[in-house]
């Protein structure tokens, strides 16, 4: 990535943000089953909790083929998915939608349109801090200019 700092995360499943896309999801099977009583209502109900199992499957878990298992962070705006298959993808990262002490939202869209969505419980806790400082600075940590050896 041009010679630049990196910062390299290697990603873990999220049982804390399982447990909330399953019990989200179930509130809004039940709701749809309360409001279409019957077959239909059942059926789209059902289909709403099977949602939510596989994005928590997917996203929450990172169990699915296609789910990121390391996010490795240069130059501002670039990046490499490695997916759980094994196969890395170079990616442009858009600005983060959001940045808060519990998870970073990055839109990742070249060549592919998805928002990676990173819990705390995701990454120890000085690769979450270092996530956090490039989603909001554009650069990965690293010595001052000033303080490196002559």
């Amino acid at each position: 990535m041009n010679g630049a700092p990196r910062l390299v995360l290697e990603l873990r499943g999220s049982q804390a943000l399982a447990a909330t896309i399953l019990g989200m999801h179930a509130a809004a099977a039940a709701c749809i089953a309360m409001v279409f009583p019957g077959a239909a209502g059942t059926t789209i109900a059902v289909l709403v909790a099977a949602l939510g199992a596989a994005a928590a499957w997917d996203r929450a878990l990172l169990k699915g083929r296609r789910s990121p298992r390391a996010l490795e962070l240069g130059q501002p705006g670039e990046g490499v998915l490695v997916f759980a298959s094994g196969e890395p993808l170079r990616v442009t990262i858009g600005k983060p939608r959001a940045v808060n002490r519990w998870w970073v939202s990055l839109p990742v869209s070249v060549p592919m349109r998805r928002t990676l969505f990173i819990t705390r419980d995701m990454l120890g806790a000085g690769h979450f801090r270092h996530l956090c400082l490039w989603a909001l600075w554009g650069r990965v940590p690293g010595v001052a200019s000033g303080q490196l050896p002559a």
